[in-house]
Parts: C-alpha cells; structure tokens; sequence
C-alpha cells in the first residue's frame, strides 16, 4: 500500500471529488459496514463499489488487483479462523479440525465486509493527493492549521522514506566494501556489487534512518514556526471547495447503500450483530 500512496493521482471523475467529502463517505459505508453480520449485504455493496472504482479511476486493472492483495490475505485469514474456530453445526471434520455452518457463515461475511472497506480505501487513496486532503481538512472540516500541516509534513517525510532507505544501503554498502585507501581516493562501487543483507548492515541502515528522519523532523518544525503555523486568520493558495457534484457523490451513495440494505431485509437476508450470539 506504500507504493499507491507514493504514486501521482492520475486525474479521474473520482479524483476531482472533495476529499473531505470522500473520506467522510468512505467513513460512513465502514461503519454501516461493521454492523452487518451476512455474507450476502456487504458482497453485494463490495461489488457494486469495486464497479465503482474501476469505472472512475482511470488506472490500469493490475494495479487494483495488486492493492486487493493485502485485503484478500486478511479475509482469508478471518474466513479460515472463522470457519474452524466457531462452534455449530458441523459441516466437515478431520481429527481436531472441524467447520461449522455458523463459523462459515459469519467468516464469510467479516471476509466480504474486509473486501468492501478494502475497495473504498484503496479508491480513496488512488483518487486523492495529500496536499488536498489536508487543504480540503482544514477549509472544510475545519481542522486547525497546526494539526493540518503537521500531518502533511509527517506525509511527505514518509513519501521521501524508501528513496532514503535506498540512498542509505548504498552508502552503507560503500564503505563495507571499499578499503579505507579507496574510500579517501573517491573509487565507487563495482556496478555489479549487491549491497550486504546481514543483520548488522541493517541495524545500521535503520539507526542511520532513524537519525536523519529525526533532524528532518526537527528542521520541518523550525521551517513551520518560522512561517508562521498556527497564526490566524490564514488564507488558501488553492481552496478546495465542496461543489453539487460532491453533494451528488453524497446523495448517490446513500441511495445506493440503503437501498441495498432495504433489499437486503425485505428478502430476509440482513443480519446484525445478533448473529454472532448464534
């Protein structure tokens, strides 16, 4: 997931939305998400929402399919400890292990809702830059200015970590590898030479890490108190404004989320938390 984030958004009808309005969507769809207990409500919404995504992101399918990679890990997992783990009727059993209909049932339903907050998150972060969110956070959610660009900040010193943990091995791997002549003679590394991979050339590379990001941090806070963070009023180079087709974003999802679940109860498919007591 570090490298969706590192990625430049590519312009797309969901990238144009307001952030602020997305992550409050994304929010929202969680949480009705986290009260539902069968399999069938939230596969459908995590379908409806992966069309979604794929015809308003303008990305290649590999992407997505590849950003799906960590979510489907985990709902395997929940669906498997689920199934052999909850007592009930059992549906098959070999030696100590044994799935039961509940066990299958519920893990089959926490595994849809893990896809379905997987998808909205991983559209969230294809469709959003960090500078706008934390713009759209402070205009229209009115975060305060010192929250707002320290998080940024703290965003963009993550951004810069790999190319830094990068610059860093090969340092590291420099001065293992060269004599002490050849280092003060200025000689490089052999082209062909692969930097060490020992626990103690780690152990360096991320205490090195770790003291560069702190003196980045410490010259980041100086750079913002000398600029002034915090001082009020402030204005907004680029404001990023809530406009009708956010509010139609808004009321299209709504209508899609609760008419499934009206269709959902009407067929007597919805369950609630209640199913976990079975």
């Amino acid at each position: 997931m570090s490298a969706l984030t590192a990625a430049p958004v590519v312009d797309s009808p969901l990238a144009r939305r307001n952030p602020t309005v997305k992550l409050a969507l994304l929010t929202l769809v969680s949480l009705v998400a986290v009260f539902l207990l069968d399999p069938l409500t939230p596969a459908v919404l995590y379908l409806l929402a992966l069309a979604a995504v794929t015809a308003s992101l303008r990305v290649p399918l590999r992407t997505l399919a590849a950003a799906h990679v960590p979510f489907v890990a985990f709902a395997l997992g929940v669906l498997v400890v689920n199934a052999l783990a909850r007592p009930g009727v059992v549906l098959w059993q070999a030696g100590l292990l044994r799935v039961t209909e509940e066990g299958l049932a519920v893990g089959a339903a926490l595994a849809a809702r893990t896809l379905l907050v997987g998808v909205l998150a991983i559209g969230f972060l294809l469709s959003t830059d960090g500078v706008a969110l934390m713009t759209s956070l402070h205009q229209n959610a009115r975060l305060g200015a010192r929250v707002t660009y320290a998080i940024l900040a703290g965003y963009r010193m993550l951004q810069e970590m790999p190319r830094e943990w990068s610059t860093i091995r090969h340092a590291h791997a420099v001065r293992a590898e060269l004599p002490d002549a050849a280092r003060t003679s200025g000689a490089g590394m052999n082209a062909g030479a692969r930097p060490p991979r020992g626990p103690r050339h780690l152990a360096g590379v991320v205490f090195t890490l770790l003291v560069v990001s702190v003196r980045k941090g410490e010259r980041m806070a100086q750079a913002l108190e000398s600029r002034g963070l915090g001082l009020e009023p402030r204005t907004t180079w680029r404001p990023v404004r809530v406009t009708a087709a956010d509010w139609a974003l808004v009321a299209g999802v709504v209508t899609v989320v609760t008419g499934v679940l009206l269709a959902s109860r009407a067929l007597g498919y919805l369950e609630g938390p209640g199913a976990l007591a079975g």
